[in-house]
């Protein structure tokens, strides 16, 4: 007679911690052991339980937005009835990642994909992609900070599944439950249609961030089950991720959904505008051969047809840095009423601390592979520069050359783009929110500079990831070896938990942080010793708001 289900769980679990147990005693690295299983509102799910961290992965939180409800706001998954597992990743989004030219494809490339693992997501890509993930020290119930990270990648490619994410060192480290999510991307995410006259559609262009507002009401029914508390979640996020916070903070539909928020080298100022995002459907719908208005087609056409529509209309529009295809949150009027951080903070959360900062050297990891990396000259850093910053150009540079007399004509030009991007745009960003007295901005600058490669990259964009995430052992291709990085983990792993846990980012392991004002301008410089700065860069903030 064939064992019950119930039955043969059981003895599975005890297989499963005698083993664990057997392995430990050897002194073997312990194989993990399953969790308990946890009701969720959609169903019950188990894990496994990781040196102590209650591991759960892979966990639906929408139903598979593919055909008639492709482009259409999520929907609750329909419940289930069996034990879900919760061992595995869910599927990654599909993916509009840039193509690798084979000049990049180096063997520094190759390992960096170890931790931000594209080429191998595209693999399994997938349209059915709501999925989260959680990590937790504990089950029982306690008042954890919950700190939700959205993933990287622009708003066109990556995961929550990305090896530098994973959540098991900081929710040891300050107990708290981490969560990363799935969610649609590019044109499955951001393709407005709200011009084809359907209702169904108005919402189209934010289906992406919809999906974010679904996992964060996920959260708030869910926390709870998993030792966190509902009523203390922060949303952090680097890069796109970081743009996608900003947006969060502007949307009606996510108000009361978090209570802090940390933005990293990722300040959203602005969304796309309707005009902007009409141009962009048109492009990508002459390559599929169908109109907004023909929604049955759109409904139906495979998932690799339109992705690969949406490469061809970003080959047709090629910038300077290569093919071009902005599918971002749009000011629809709806979902994101008005740009988020332009002309001025939202109101809506003007009650939410805010962590943000950037990196001092963020371009070189995109441009580090370029063939002109390393032989700029002066010449060409002017003729660059003006490209990008037109009758400031000038004065930007001089202001640079001054802050960093040691830089070549390179890394000036990195200088340029980073000061108008990541930098100018959080310095932005937090002027705005301090404006409003309302509760507290704190920024930081890391400065820290890698050993990799010779020093190549100083300090690049992604860097702070490991770091805030305590990874640096996940990371060593990125953050070199011990113990500079371990210092830096600490104190920016130990701020990260801070802020999430009260709104304040200091602690013990650092100067006393103060808020950023328009008066003072304190800014926490990370490096192995850590140190507070107003207004530092200063001649290039003047010359970037002049």
């Amino acid at each position: 007679m064939q064992p019950s289900t119930s039955l043969a769980r059981r003895d599975l679990l005890r297989l499963g911690m005698s083993l664990a147990a057997a392995r430990a005693l050897r002194g073997d690295t312990p194989i993990p052991i399953p969790t308990k299983v946890v009701k969720t509102t959609n169903g019950s799910v188990q894990g496994l339980v990781y040196e102590g961290v209650q591991v759960f992965k892979g966990i639906r939180y929408g139903a598979p937005p593919v055909g008639a409800n492709r482009f259409l706001p999520p929907q609750r998954p329909k419940p289930w009835k069996d034990i879900a597992d919760a061992t595995e990743f869910g599927a990654p989004a599909m993916q509009l990642a840039p193509p690798v030219a084979a000049s990049a494809a180096t063997d520094f490339a190759r390992q960096l994909d170890t931790i931000f693992p594209t080429p191998a997501e595209i693999k399994i890509q997938n349209e059915d992609c709501l999925f989260l993930n959680v990590w937790t020290p504990s089950l029982a119930a306690g008042k954890r900070p919950v700190m939700v990270w959205l993933h990287g990648g622009g708003m066109a490619w990556g995961s929550g599944a990305w090896p530098i994410y994973d959540g098991a060192n900081l929710a040891r480290k300050g107990d708290v439950v981490v969560v990363t999510v799935n969610h649609r991307l590019n044109v499955f995410g951001y393709l407005y249609l709200g011009q084809a006259g359907s209702d169904a559609y108005a919402k189209s262009g934010n289906a992406g961030m919809l999906d974010l507002v679904a996992a964060l009401e996920w959260v708030r029914d869910n926390a709870e089950a998993f030792g966190g508390d509902p009523a203390n979640v922060t949303i952090m996020g680097e890069s796109g991720g970081g743009a996608k916070v900003s947006m969060l903070l502007a949307m009606p539909d996510a108000r009361g959904l978090f209570h802090r928020a940390i933005i990293q080298s990722g300040p959203g100022l602005t969304g796309v505008h309707k005009d902007a995002a009409e141009r962009v459907t048109k492009s990508v719908l002459d390559e599929l051969h169908v109109t907004a208005a023909d929604t049955k087609a759109l409904q139906c056409l495979p998932a690799q047809d339109i992705l690969a529509a949406a490469f061809a209309a970003a080959a047709k529009n090629a910038g300077p840095i290569g093919p071009m295809l902005r599918v971002a949150p749009v000011v629809d009027g709806i979902v994101l009423p008005s740009d988020p951080f332009t002309p001025a903070a939202p109101t809506i959360s003007a009650n939410v601390p805010i962590l943000i900062g950037s990196n001092k050297d963020e371009m070189t990891l995109f441009t580090a592979g370029e063939s002109w990396f390393g032989t700029l000259t002066d010449q060409q850093l002017t003729q660059r520069a003006k490209f990008l910053g037109g009758a400031k150009s000038d004065a930007l540079i001089a202001a640079l050359r001054k802050l960093h007399p040691d830089y070549s004509p390179t890394y000036l030009f990195v200088q340029v783009m980073t000061a108008q991007s990541m930098w100018g745009g959080s310095i932005t960003l937090a002027e705005r929110k301090a404006a409003q007295k309302a509760a507290p901005v704190y920024m930081y600058y890391l400065t820290w500079e890698t050993p990799v490669l010779d020093g190549r990259f100083k300090s690049p964009h992604t860097l702070d990831i490991p770091l805030m995430f305590d990874n640096v052992d996940k990371a060593r291709v990125l953050v070199g070896p011990p113990p500079q990085p371990e210092a830096l983990a600490r104190q920016m792993s130990d701020a990260w938990v801070a802020f999430a846990r009260s709104g304040d980012p200091n602690t013990s392991s650092l100067p006393h942080w103060p808020a950023y004002t328009a008066e003072r301008r304190a800014t926490m410089l990370f490096d192995v010793e850590s140190r507070v700065v107003d207004d530092p860069n200063a001649e290039v903030r003047k010359v970037l708001e002049s």
